[in-house]
């Protein structure tokens, strides 16, 4: 007659390992699923992403010019230097003329450079200079001073995670607001609205 047999500890180890690896990506990726939701539905603003910059100083900036590029009255448009922005309350904008999101917020950016309290200016992140210049020539160009950043290493120092994207930089230098992806009616409302008029406030 033959008797069961019953696994020792060190049998069943390998299968229940085996099991655990198995399910691990999948405990993963529902962990990832609920993450997601979550955003989804806490009624905040995705593009709204925080950034470990915001309350301290702004990256230096010293780009050189986009060369070609001209103000509306013909003259050149200045490298993007800390002298350009220095005690203005400053929208810095990064764009290029690949960035489809970057064509669809342009008008809105051209809203902006024409309000007074403001100073907007551009980042030309990864692009041809011809083709900036273009994309300019066709849709207006917003910007007080442009700085060319072909190698995409001034984006790094700003933090940015995919453009377009915008900063407000207060009149001391500090970066106030961030906006990651294009303006639209909404983030101007709730975002950057709001932004510019404390900044005055506190000014």
């Amino acid at each position: 007659m033959s008797s069961i047999h019953v696994p020792e500890p060190d049998e069943r180890k390998p299968g229940i390992l085996r099991f655990v690896l198995a399910a691990l990506p999948l405990v993963i990726f529902a962990a990832l699923a609920l993450i997601f939701w979550s955003q989804l539905n806490s009624g905040k603003d995705v593009s709204e992403i925080p950034s470990a910059l915001i309350g301290t100083k702004a990256p230096k900036l010293d780009l050189p010019p986009l060369e070609g590029a001209a103000t509306p009255s013909g003259q050149p448009v200045p490298a993007l230097t800390d002298a350009a922005i220095k005690g203005k309350l400053t929208l810095v904008n990064i764009w290029a003329s690949w960035c489809v999101p970057c064509r669809q917020e342009h008008p809105i950016i051209l809203q902006l450079s024409k309000d007074p309290r403001l100073t907007v200016v551009g980042i030309n992140y990864k692009d041809r200079n011809d083709n900036a210049l273009r994309f300019l020539g066709e849709l207006g160009n917003p910007f007080t001073a442009i700085g060319v950043d072909p190698a995409g290493k001034a984006a790094i120092d700003w933090g940015v995670y995919g453009i377009p994207e915008s900063y407000l930089v207060g009149a001391d230098g500090t970066i106030l607001y961030k906006r990651v992806g294009p303006f639209d009616e909404r983030a101007l409302r709730e975002g950057l609205t709001p932004a510019i008029e404390k900044a005055l406030a506190g000014s």
